[in-house]
């Protein structure tokens, strides 16, 4: 590479993405010994590594048919700028980031501009719409995959896609300190310890925390109580701590990845709605019981199209019911209370998911380095077939 630093575009849309941005970022950027620059989208961890974002990457972050149809004249605003602002840089690659929504149709619209067009994360062809596997494979360069079994859905299609690794293996799960968390808390060595998780948008908080504290309220009635620690996102503090309040349960709220992996070091169970953090959970040893409700026009739509047998990460990396699921209108405070209660009290079940969760890590780690490492390598092997790269 010349004395010029190497332009990459990249785009994330909601925080997920947003935190594989920032680790991607920092590897390449040691890869290259910092010479390498970046433009497009992204929310903080990104912000970090030096990118200036074109616009808040939370008007990306929408979730669900019901809550997207609104946004779409603003999304389709967005998208136009994006592109314009592509094709004013000519970076030497883009790279797409999860949130296919947005990230998808705009890789798709570059393709005229002759750049290099990575995603990560693949699309979860195995669990609904396989088509898309052969739609994307038109339009993108290469493509970087979490789970070691999605390749072979995309090669069979003739795009190249490479296992890099999730990114959960390089996080902090699992290494928490469970006895500095309670210390901090007051909290005594024999106090039980719940983690609720109940989502990371607004949409979510709204139909899930409801549910989660009346399932938890019945589940403390005849029972030594426990406290219920429930991590949530800076943003959304002021909207759950609302929620706790007058909820009769003892709650204390966190806020930070140090504090929830320190919490999940400490707790003895938790009651999570489906997403990443189920697979944080898993790597950290928490038996968890895996809840979920979306709106019902886009549940209505959803199942039409849904192909895969499970919704939770640790149940499809497995193949099979490690964390119990209870989706849609199985997602009832009796329903939930029936499957908690069976984790406080049966050793075997608690065990069980331990073991799984040991079977998972060894399945999620690529070799010899972290997944952000592996990712960055695939970045500029694409790169180097069209740049003399030195690394």
């Amino acid at each position: 590479m010349s004395d010029q630093k190497l332009l990459l575009y990249m785009i994330a849309g909601e925080p997920s993405g947003d935190l594989l941005g920032g680790s991607l970022m920092a590897a390449l950027r040691q890869r290259t010994g910092d010479r390498i620059a970046f433009a497009g989208i992204g929310g903080p961890k990104m912000t970090e590594q030096g990118l200036e974002p074109l616009f808040p990457m939370t008007e990306l972050a929408v979730f669900g048919l019901a809550e997207v149809v609104p946004k779409i004249p603003q999304l389709m605003r967005r998208g136009d700028q994006t592109l314009a602002d592509i094709a004013r840089l000519q970076p030497a690659a883009l790279v797409t980031i999860d949130a296919p929504g947005f990230t998808l149709r705009v890789a798709e619209r570059v393709k005229t501009l002759d750049i290099p067009r990575i995603h990560y994360v693949a699309p979860s062809v195995w669990a609904w719409k396989p088509g898309r596997a052969a739609k994307i494979a038109k339009y993108l360069t290469h493509l970087m995959a979490l789970l070691p079994f999605e390749p072979p859905y995309f090669e069979k299609e003739h795009l190249p896609c490479t296992f890099v690794g999730h990114p959960a293996i390089e996080g902090k799960a699992g290494k928490g300190d469970g006895t500095a968390f309670r210390a901090r808390h007051g909290l005594t060595p024999d106090r039980r310890v719940v983690v609720m998780l109940p989502g990371s948008r607004n949409g979510e908080i709204n139909r899930m925390l409801p549910i989660f504290l009346e399932a938890l309220r019945q589940l403390q009635s005849g029972r030594e109580p426990f406290t219920v620690v429930v991590p949530v996102p800076a943003y959304l503090a002021g909207k759950v701590r609302g929620g706790l309040e007058g909820s009769g349960l003892d709650t204390l709220l966190i806020e930070g990845d140090a504090e929830k992996f320190d919490a999940f070091a400490a707790a003895e169970m938790a009651l999570a709605k489906s997403g990443t953090v189920t697979l944080e959970l898993a790597l950290s040893g928490v038996p968890t019981v895996i809840a979920y409700r979306i709106n019902p026009l886009t549940h209505f739509v959803a199942v039409r199209m849904i192909t895969g047998r499970f919704a939770g990460l640790p149940n499809v990396i497995l193949n099979r019911i490690l964390m119990p699921e209870l989706l849609q209108y199985d997602c009832t405070p009796d329903r939930l209370v029936t499957e908690l209660s069976r984790l406080l009290d049966d050793p075997a079940a608690r065990q069980a998911q331990l073991d799984g969760g040991s079977e998972i890590r060894r399945n999620l780690s690529p070799p010899g380095m972290t997944p952000s490492e592996a990712a960055a390598d695939v970045v500029l092997g694409v790169l180097s077939q069209r740049l003399p790269i030195g690394r």
